[in-house]
């Protein structure tokens, strides 16, 4: 009897941790961690003393809980083109292991916990440009830009880019343009950043009848973009050392990695092989995190 006990606990613990592992799953964890590191960023340099930790602590998890709740929208939304997609084919609720219906009852609770954090141990102003910030990527851009236009991820990566900004009012209570331009480099790293998947994943996007740029236009109009928005990028990472917002880290920091990331964009445009796509999106990560890791070093190290 104790044998038989034993293994339905085993067989009950193995079922729980998959079923977490799932949930954990459908919040894209990774995707979540880059951006609460551009929101933390953003409450760094808001403030020129440490900040305090009730402040520190509730923003990130307000903002994690939503980008989170955001996600899990996704998974239920894109479910039949993900499952027409090798990269996607194994999500949570293609397979069934989450239905749609608990699925969006997860992600009502992320939205709930994650604006009633921010609501009350943040700021008000923070609370509600995060909730827009789940509405843009949830609703604007996954149930309708992503089906509408080969500009579905110019237009809704704004969602995705404001973060930054999100910290800055955690902070400090108010919009500032420094924060707005932290805001206009994840914005004009985005088209490049995704468009290198678009052009390696190019057959399932046909395939799921998605307009991704390299399905409407082409992959050789779609490098083209690619290098151009990363000049662009370049240029607008210019702009905090121009106008004074941080110091010679940040500008020695910017140089090397846009010299890096227009390397990689050269390459897929003029001297492409099968694995240069995907080398440019991985890349593009990097250059995004420590981008902002360099900005938060030239913060708090001046010379």
């Amino acid at each position: 009897m104790s044998k038989v006990m034993t293994v339905a606990q085993r067989t009950i613990t193995f079922n729980f941790y998959a079923t977490c592992k799932d949930y954990y799953e459908m919040t894209k964890p990774k995707v979540v961690l880059l951006l609460l590191l551009t929101a933390l960023v953003g409450m760094c340099l808001a403030s020129e003393s440490w900040i305090e930790w009730q402040v520190f602590t509730a923003g990130l998890l307000g903002i994690g809980f939503l980008s989170s709740a955001a996600a899990v929208v996704n998974h239920v939304v894109d479910r039949k083109i993900d499952s027409q997609m090798a990269r996607t084919f194994n999500r949570p609720v293609v397979k069934g292991k989450v239905t749609p219906q608990k699925a969006l009852v997860f992600a009502a609770l992320l939205t709930i916990v994650g604006y009633v954090i921010l609501e009350f141990w943040v700021n008000r102003l923070t609370a509600v440009l995060t909730l827009a910030g789940l509405l843009g990527y949830a609703v604007v851009y996954t149930m309708y830009l992503k089906r509408a236009t080969p500009q579905n991820i110019v237009i809704g990566g704004l969602a995705g880019a404001i973060p930054p900004l999100l910290g800055w009012t955690a902070v400090t209570g108010e919009v500032h343009a420094n924060a707005l331009l932290l805001v206009l480099i994840v914005f004009t790293w985005t088209p490049p950043h995704f468009w290198a998947l678009a052009i390696h994943r190019e057959k399932d996007y046909a395939r799921a009848q998605v307009p991704m740029l390299p399905v409407t236009h082409g992959i050789e109009f779609t490098k083209t973009s690619i290098l151009l928005y990363t000049v662009l990028l370049s240029v607008v990472c210019m702009l905090p050392y121009l106008i004074g917002m941080t110091g010679i880290i940040y500008l020695i920091g910017s140089i090397v990695l846009n010299a890096a990331f227009l390397y990689y964009a050269w390459k897929l445009k003029f001297d492409a092989n099968d694995k240069t796509a995907m080398d440019t999106f991985r890349f593009s990560i990097i250059h995004l995190m420590v981008l902002f890791v360099v900005l938060l070093v030239d913060h708090y190290v001046q010379f």
